[in-house]
């Protein structure tokens, strides 16, 4: 009996595995999609083509976020870098669906920096919090992804094109989107500040 089966350890996971290529694979997707996007112009002004490409990669992209989880949860294929791999290619590619929709001026920019205010100070604020304990994505945080996904894809959608009444549902879910972010963020915010003083206080510290 080898030592690693007598102390009754687990080996620990290769990151060489079909989720972490699919999050690779969403990383490697982002420049496409922006490109893309740009190239489209304004509602697809300039390419309905290229609109409709963007359309589409995002779409392939957003599914392999759903996949990769999927397949990571249901073989046990969680990994380190996926743990810190696939929340920065989601924050990559709904970062820059953002910011190319506010240089295209179908979305106001105080929107897109308040969402990616939020989004990258809470990602940045897990990884300085993570010596106190783990911070569990809430069911407001998976609700507000949920959101995001859909105003986002609303408003990829060459829809402006065809008559600004189209964009009404978007402009809706985007409203409910930015709600829900702020609430959320100042929502995890709390919870480090509590994580760290029940940490220090369990360990004796001030």
């Amino acid at each position: 009996m080898s030592s690693a089966e007598s102390s009754g350890s687990t080996p620990k996971q290769s990151n060489l595995n079909l989720p972490n290529a699919l999050t690779t694979l969403r990383i490697l997707m982002v420049p496409f999609f922006v490109w893309f996007l740009l190239a489209g112009g304004h509602f697809g002004e300039a390419s309905m083509g290229m609109r409709w490409a963007a359309v589409v990669v995002f779409g392939a992209a957003m599914y392999t976020d759903k996949l990769d989880g999927d397949i990571a949860r249901s073989r046990n294929l969680i990994t380190d870098y996926g743990k810190i791999a696939d929340p920065i290619a989601d924050k990559l590619l709904t970062g820059a669906a953002f910011v190319v929709l506010s240089m295209l001026g179908e979305l106001w920019w105080w929107v897109t920096i308040v969402i990616l205010v939020r989004e990258w100070g809470i990602t940045i604020m897990r990884f300085f919090v993570i010596r106190y304990g783990v911070m569990a994505a809430s069911k407001g945080g998976k609700l507000k992804t949920v959101l995001q996904t859909v105003a986002l894809v609303l408003f990829i959608l060459p829809l402006g094109a065809v008559g600004w009444w189209l964009m009404i549902p978007g402009w809706i879910v985007m409203a409910a989107v930015v709600v829900v972010t702020v609430v959320t963020g100042v929502d995890y915010v709390v919870k480090a500040v509590a994580l760290r003083r029940d940490y220090l206080a369990g360990n004796g510290k001030s």
